[in-house]
């Protein structure tokens, strides 16, 4: 049982000895002493990039993140830079959130960028995600990169990859860097000598810009005018957006912000939360609190490195409920549409984009308005391929995702909580403007549209024998699917691996437009869809269960939302998921 594979020990070994410095040392030799498990963990494999880059936990190994995987993945990154703009004077951003860690490997980053002789323009404190993306754009840089574990617990970090137009990586480029990566043989090769002349610090006055370009987005001036005092309540989980969101929403008209002070600051260990993501209700728990003393009329919370949000809005009796990622798209789409249109900006050359797992009540909305609206892969780095490949041909308003993602206007190109955040208030507003809240828009949506109700399962399955446990699942899925799901019947199977659409009734087979990804979706007699994925960063397959039906009144919410959450549970226990 504690027989070590020849192969990790190899590796190990590697790590026994300079150019690793001594902590290192000490930490592989306890494991190959004391913890075989740990030490097969943390080299059996090299972290690779996933849909959110390089993320894994912290510690010493191949398969951990720390200083010669961060240095190891800023060779391979420059060396690819090198070859895709030779001859060109090159340049990245590096900014970091407020992971343990995380300050220290955006300064590794740096120092082998600069070795390299690439500028770097480095946020000197933490900052959010989407300010990384907007600097490299702003900035003219080939890249950049952003040290962060997103929402991941806090024995997590990561290295997020940018490409000169704003986006994560994508292919071929994150397999090309993962290649330049692969062919470091030894860390002699990585240059880390820092070249300190080529380091700039970006300061808060660079804030200003990007605050500013998002107070431009603002549709309704003279609703925010009114709606001023609307009461809202923040909080960064700890996270970079304790600035910058605050601030944003103050920029744009918002008077009454409050802030939950536990939270407000910064710390890597994420002390008041079980765990900082805003998916989870608990992580909202001191933010409603909070909200309940002040009777405020929203909530918000964002993730560590601020590019998702989570929201909560009072109901009928006054209570706060939470809106889950689907539920804030739809809203937020609804709104910019609704304002776009009222504003004359519609010209029919304008497009909504959604992920393949995320409502299709985006689309009804898309369509009533006749606004195009296309689907792209899970990760939003998809989405901003997609802005960029239309650029000139089709103006970008908005987009979303069901994972708490969303984007309005295209200065960013990745999913934007700060922008998010005054959207979404700005959405409330113009409800509150018309005597509602957003939960009684929501409603109205469906009775106009159906009502639609999303579910997420995730079911973790960590290490190496997770990793092999899930794609079993994903191979037994493909090979045996299931003929009831419930009481619907399939009759329609999407495979994005395959890039396939088989008609079970018909037999007839369509192309799927969109890069190969290792993606099932089951479609029901009922208009049913459940998406299964493996995750792209974290250890875990995730079931994606979506239900539909008629809501013929307001008054008949509860009672058909009661009906559909019966339907997915049946979903749930016909898949047989452990």
């Amino acid at each position: 049982m504690n027989t070590i594979d020849p192969q990790v020990m190899a590796q190990a070994k590697e790590w026994l000895q300079p150019p690793y410095d001594e902590e290192t040392i000490k930490a592989v030799q306890h494991m190959i002493d004391n913890d075989p498990k740990e030490l097969t963990e943390s080299f059996y494999r090299k972290l690779e990039f996933g849909t959110g880059g390089l993320r894994g936990i912290m510690g010493a190994g191949t398969n951990r993140m720390n200083k010669y995987t961060v240095a190891k993945a800023t060779q391979g990154l420059a060396n690819y830079m090198k070859k895709m703009f030779p001859g060109q004077k090159l340049s990245m951003a590096v900014a970091h959130d407020c992971r343990n860690n995380s300050d220290y490997f955006t300064r590794i980053t740096a120092e082998v960028m600069s070795a390299n002789g690439i500028q770097v323009y480095l946020f000197k404190s933490l900052r959010p995600t989407p300010e990384l993306s907007f600097a490299i754009r702003e900035l003219h840089c080939q890249s950049g990169v952003v040290i962060t574990a997103s929402h991941n617990p806090k024995e997590y970090n990561g290295y997020k990859a940018y490409w000169e137009d704003g986006g994560q990586l994508i292919a071929p480029h994150d397999k090309n860097v993962i290649a330049e990566v692969e062919k470091i043989v030894s860390l002699s090769e990585v240059k880390f000598e820092a070249n300190e002349s080529l380091i700039t610090y970006l300061e808060d006055d660079f804030d200003e810009k990007y605050i500013a370009k998002i107070a431009a987005l603002s549709l309704s001036p003279d609703i925010i005018k009114r709606q001023r005092n609307m009461k809202i309540v923040y909080t960064p989980i700890h996270g970079t957006g304790v600035k910058l969101v605050p601030k944003a929403l103050k920029a744009t008209g918002f008077r009454a912000v409050y802030n939950v002070p536990e939270q407000d600051v910064v710390d890597g260990n994420f002390p008041t939360v079980h765990s900082p993501n805003p998916e989870e209700p608990a992580a909202l728990e001191m933010a409603i609190a909070k909200a309940k003393e002040v009777d405020a009329d929203l909530v918000m919370a964002t993730d560590p490195d601020a590019d998702r949000v989570g929201l909560a809005v009072r109901n009928e009796n006054n209570e706060f409920v939470l809106l889950n990622g689907n539920q804030a798209a739809s809203l937020l789409i609804y709104y910019l549409l609704n304002k776009w249109k009222e504003n004359g900006k519609l010209t029919g050359n304008e497009f909504i984009v959604k992920t393949i797992v995320t409502s299709e009540l985006l689309f009804d909305i898309a369509d009533k308005f006749k606004v195009a609206r296309y689907d792209v892969l899970t990760g939003f780095k998809y989405i901003a391929a997609l802005i960029k490949s239309l650029e000139g041909k089709q103006q970008f308003i908005g987009g979303g995702e069901e994972s708490y993602g969303y984007l309005v206007g295209d200065f960013v190109r990745d999913k934007d909580a700060v922008s998010s955040c005054v959207m979404l208030a700005e959405t409330a507003a113009w409800a509150a403007d018309q005597g509602k809240s957003m939960l009684q828009v929501l409603k109205e949506l469906y009775v106009e549209f159906g009502f639609y109700k999303e579910k997420l399962l995730s079911v973790t399955k960590k290490g190496q024998e997770g990793a092999e446990a899930i794609k079993a699942m994903m191979d037994g899925f493909r090979e045996n699917p299931p003929a009831i799901i419930g009481d619907e019947k399939l009759v329609e199977i999407r495979d994005y691996k395959l890039s396939e659409i088989r008609n079970l009734e018909s037999g007839k087979v369509t192309p799927i437009e969109l890069p190969k990804s290792d993606v099932l979706q089951f479609i029901t007699s009922g208009g049913s869809k459940i998406s299964v994925r493996p995750s792209g960063t974290e250890p875990k397959i995730k079931f994606y269960f979506g239900a539909k039906a008629p809501l013929d009144s307001v008054e008949n919410y509860d009672q058909t939302d009661e009906q559909l959450e019966q339907k997915i549970e049946a979903f749930k226990a016909s898949l047989k998921i452990d």
